[in-house]
């Protein structure tokens, strides 16, 4: 861990996991979470996203996993209906070691902050995972589109990238968000595969 002593941090569990440098778009209606988008516009600080075990996004305070994604906002909007729009991006993961749920009825986690990826290279046995994101991103365009080609060499980018655009169920993304190495994610992933 990167920070010994936990830090507050506001969570919006969500049905969904974000993985580092994904983007995520959320319409923002509960008074709790308009809340949470005001502080972090004017604090210029994130917010915690980790996937609903148990619970719904809205109503009672959901349980979250005890693993989750700092989410910066980037862009805000508004439905034709009037509804708050965000398009926040995932940065840091955290682990959560304890919560507790505000009179508003947001849940904030003490959160302690896991070490940032390595720069490390992909290795030969994960040379197919660089060249399957590279025709997925081909075949699905968006924002990746335009990446260098060294980021399909880059380990924890190609995990994370595949991680966002492959058809993976919530427990298999939260499996690869838990993985601290990207070579073990790799692994995980090259073990999915057909």
């Amino acid at each position: 861990m990167s920070e010994t002593r936990p830090q507050s941090l506001p969570l919006f569990p969500l049905q969904a996991v974000l993985v580092p440098g994904a983007s995520l778009a959320l319409r923002i209606f509960e008074a709790r979470y308009l809340d949470l988008v005001r502080d972090c516009a004017r604090s210029g600080t994130g917010f915690g996203v980790c996937v609903i075990l148990e619970g719904h996004e809205t109503g009672e305070p959901a349980t979250p996993a005890m693993i989750g994604t700092e989410a910066r906002i980037e862009d805000f909007g508004a439905t034709p209906e009037g509804l708050l729009t965000i398009r926040a991006r995932g940065g840091r993961r955290f682990r959560v070691r304890d919560t507790h749920v505000r009179g508003n009825g947001l849940r904030v986690g003490e959160v302690e902050w896991c070490e940032p990826d390595p720069d490390d290279e992909l290795r030969p046995e994960h040379a197919l995972l660089g060249t399957l994101l590279q025709q997925v991103i081909e075949q699905v365009g968006g924002e990746y589109a335009k990446a260098p080609p060294s980021r399909f060499d880059d380990a924890a980018w190609v995990s994370w990238r595949l991680a966002e655009l492959l058809p993976l169920d919530n427990a298999q993304r939260l499996g690869l968000l838990e993985e601290d190495d990207p070579h073990a994610r790799l692994d995980r992933v090259l073990a999915w595969m057909p």
